[in-house]
């Protein structure tokens, strides 16, 4: 018989109204199961013949609970040490040799590597099916930061560098309003929103690989998770160029929002000047009014304008809102009124300019009523724009004291950083699995929750820029929270679909995605 408690039941037999007790073997005890976690022995394994195995045949592991969760926050922290390392060397770096091919592409590919590599160390390590039970690490690593950045951290920084807002836009750095609804907040710089949007284009591989999950034609997975895998390879690069050439275009439109600002300047200055209006009631540019505004500034009276009299013009406008470069702006004017190129404005070319500026401003203004207020308005949102697009561009490498010492110092740290995230990996890869196995907790859940905030330092500088309350470094703080996810998105994801893809493991993270995807299209 076997150990397991057994029921009898009579048996009779025609011969004999005896009953005669007897088992039948037949077990029909029933034990209800248990509708929670059971959590395994914390001290000590189920059974001596259970061992674990050490990364590299010397670092530590256990297969109890509290030795694994000592184990995940020493390596976790050890993790963070060394996103900590790439992210301040790629900080140094940036501050030295600016944006460009450094700025846009490397240095977000390195601020990304420890979740990359975390993910290959999940992947790659052991047999296919080692890979497929520890491959469940990385998808919830970069799950868990996704919902990190754009959660806890994005409130967070919404929160520190709230100010006080007028027409939609924050006084620097006010903040009196406490936490109204409409008076305080956060504006940020044009860039931000783009970052913002690209984040949200970012979740399109993510779609494509669900596909067949959403059309129910499991067959066609490995051609979803190879053309998902192609998707975010070109996200990727695009993305990369797209940072490599972004500076130039945000300086480039920074420059044309600042001469059109001089323009609104500029006739705003003249209405004032002017004996009449600019413009009639008819809304048309008043031609004697702008030719006795020609004679005004012609100083010498040769009938024609020189670079002296228009920098005289320009030096008796205050644009108090942008750092301006007077010869800058006066060259601006000349090429843009100059048609005859001799380094003059006649009486013709300034009428013509003018009236050009002034239809522009009437044409931006529509459905304002009145000469001035279409000026004034004009002025406004020229204002606004460039307030917008985050003014001047950053200066780079004009402050740093000791260039090649700290590009060295910068270089170092880039490299320990990852050779350190390279090293950890695996033992924390393992331990979160052992982590698992003790706890009988999945192992999605333990990466999807610690494994973030050991790999995302760019949190701690988000939060100390979003402190100061200012446009140009709360737009840094959302545009770096913003960057993170896209490159979280495209460069994790696309080292997942490869090793999914080229281990031909099985796709099943469709709660993964929708978790991914509900949060980037909000917040996005």
């Amino acid at each position: 018989m076997g150990s397991s408690p057994c029921e009898s039941r009579p048996i009779t037999s025609n011969s004999s109204q005896a009953a005669v007790v007897a088992s039948d073997g037949v077990q029909n005890v029933w034990e209800p199961l248990p509708t929670y976690i059971q959590l395994k022995s914390f001290v000590s394994s189920e059974s001596d013949d259970i061992s674990c195995e050490q990364s590299y045949g010397f670092l530590p592991c256990t297969t109890t609970v509290l030795g694994n969760i000592f184990l995940i926050l020493v390596y976790g922290y050890l993790m963070f040490r060394a996103a900590k390392l790439l992210c301040d060397g790629c900080e140094i770096l940036l501050e030295i040799l600016g944006p460009g091919l450094i700025g846009g592409l490397v240095l977000p590919v390195l601020s990304s590597l420890p979740d990359a590599i975390i993910i290959l160390a999940s992947g790659l390590s052991g047999s296919k099916e080692t890979a497929q039970s520890q491959v469940s690490v990385g998808i919830g690593l970069v799950a868990g930061s996704t919902v990190m950045l754009l959660t806890l951290v994005w409130g967070s920084c919404l929160i520190l560098g709230k100010c006080d807002l007028d027409s939609s836009l924050s006084k620097d750095p006010k903040d009196t309003k406490g936490f109204s609804l409409t008076g305080s907040g956060v504006s940020t710089d044009i860039w931000t929103s783009y970052a913002a949007r690209i984040m949200a284009i970012s979740i399109i591989p993510f779609l494509i690989v669900q596909l067949p999950a959403i059309l129910h034609t499991a067959s066609e997975d490995r051609i979803a998770i190879l053309i998902a895998l192609f998707v975010s390879i070109f996200l990727l690069v695009s993305y990369s160029i797209y940072q490599v050439f972004q500076p130039w275009i945000q300086n480039r439109r920074i420059a044309f929002a600042k001469h059109k600002h001089v323009i609104a300047g500029i006739l705003k200055h003249l209405s004032v000047r002017a004996v009449g209006r600019l413009l009639t009631d008819d809304g048309v540019p008043n031609t004697t009014v702008i030719e006795k505004l020609f004679m005004m500034i012609d100083q010498n009276g040769d009938g024609r304008l020189s670079p002296a009299e228009l920098r005289a013009l320009v030096l008796g406008i205050r644009f108090d809102e942008i750092d301006m470069d007077i010869e800058d702006a006066v060259e601006n004017v000349m090429k843009e009124f100059d048609t005859s190129q001799d380094s003059f404005v006649d009486m013709d070319e300034f009428v013509r300019g003018i009236r050009k500026w002034l239809n522009e401003a009437r044409r931006l203004s529509e459905g304002q009523q009145g000469a001035s207020i279409h000026l004034h308005h004009f002025h406004e949102e020229t204002r606004k724009e460039h307030h917008l697009l985050g003014g001047q561009g950053g200066h780079f490498g004009e402050t740093v004291k000791n260039p090649v010492w700290n590009a060295f110092k910068a270089v170092m740290m880039l490299l320990l950083g990852t050779i350190v995230a390279a090293v950890i990996a695996d033992p924390l890869v393992d331990t979160v699995s052992e982590f698992s196995k003790a706890s009988s907790i999945p192992s999605f859940f333990v990466s999807f929750v610690i494994l973030p905030i050991a790999c995302t330092s760019e949190a701690v500088s988000a939060l100390s820029f979003a402190r100061r309350k200012k446009l140009t470094t709360t737009s840094l703080t959302f545009s770096q929270i913003y960057c993170s996810v896209t490159m979280s998105n495209i460069l994790s994801l696309s080292v997942f679909l490869g090793l999914v893809y080229f281990r031909d493991l099985t796709w099943d993270f469709a709660a993964e995605v929708l978790v991914i995807l509900i949060v980037c299209i909000v917040m996005g």
